[in-house]
């Protein structure tokens, strides 16, 4: 383990949540360090209204790790985390959702982690946590929960996520491998993660390092879901790799499953949402193909 005392610099993105973000505030206050690390927190609203601004700087007052403010007006996620990354000034940097909140031991894993294998970056687990009990279907087709694996697990960039993550600040010193502007609606994470995993970076998974995902009531309403997977659907799209095939591949898969979705019904709502949600992704994809906007905005309803 190296001795040198290493400083993070903490960034959230919020974009029309104060409530939440002041809830991470408070998590993030009692970071256990065991000495390796000291770390402050960078905030990037992406709001141009200001709306967190008042709460964080009431916030700020009593904090016991400093917190600067910074506003980025066009509301874009990547042009938001750049933000944040610019006015970071760590070693390293941590990424977290504004609707997330960690344990306790987050950092200190991220940073043991790290240094165990010597690593660019480090993804953690993200859980949900509801604020009320969801219907039973929910629990049943596991649609928040998400995929995990063993700690040293080596990720591909479609793995990649920025809900709970370590970064070598140094990343960052080349100016092509911030987060690119134009998946402003979504999917910024896993371009930067291809991008850079193409230049050789290694990024690696710590499945102690826990966060929580605050789960409301109305991101479980169906109309909820479908919309963000049309969404998802439509940023699809801006990947390089994307092409005529694809769409000839969704264009298949939604007549099969709008064939086959009233059969699926008989094995209960989670298995019917499943793939009603599956038809929606590859419909998001047909739309934006033919230039047809569906879904504006990544902030939908929430």
């Amino acid at each position: 383990m190296q001795s040198k005392t290493f400083h993070i610099s903490v960034c959230i993105c919020t974009y029309k949540r104060p409530k939440l973000l002041i809830n991470l505030l408070k998590k993030l206050q009692n970071q256990k360090t065991d000495g390796l690390f000291t770390y402050s927190i960078v905030i990037a609203d992406n709001d141009k209204q200001q709306s967190a601004k008042n709460s964080v700087e009431r916030f700020q007052k009593n904090s016991k790790i400093a917190i600067d403010y910074h506003c980025e007006p066009e509301q874009n996620i990547a042009l938001a985390r750049n933000k944040a990354v610019r006015n970071a000034h760590g070693d390293f940097i941590a990424f977290i959702d504004d609707d997330e909140f960690p344990l306790q031991d987050w950092l200190l894993n991220l940073v043991k982690t790290l240094l165990l294998y010597n690593a660019d970056g480090i993804r953690g687990p993200v859980k949900p946590f509801f604020e009320k009990d969801p219907p039973n279907w929910i629990i049943k087709g596991k649609f928040f929960e998400r995929e995990s694996y063993p700690t040293g697990h080596v990720l591909t960039w479609r793995q990649g996520r920025t809900g709970n993550l370590l970064l070598r600040k140094t990343i960052f010193d080349d100016p092509d491998n911030m987060f690119d502007p134009a998946f402003g609606s979504g999917a910024e994470d896993q371009d930067f993660f291809r991008r850079t995993q193409k230049k050789g970076y290694v990024f690696i998974y710590c499945n102690e390092a826990i966060a929580y995902e605050i789960v409301p009531p109305v991101r479980w309403k169906r109309i909820f879901m479908l919309k963000r997977a049309l969404l998802r659907g439509k940023v699809a799209l801006k990947h390089p790799d994307f092409g005529s095939i694809d769409i000839i591949k969704s264009l298949a898969a939604i007549f099969i499953y709008f064939v086959t979705l009233p059969f699926l019904l008989i094995g209960g709502q989670h298995i019917f949402m499943k793939y009603l949600i599956k038809l929606f992704d590859h419909a998001g994809k047909c739309f934006a193909f033919l230039g047809i906007t569906l879904i504006k905005e990544k902030y939908v309803t929430d």
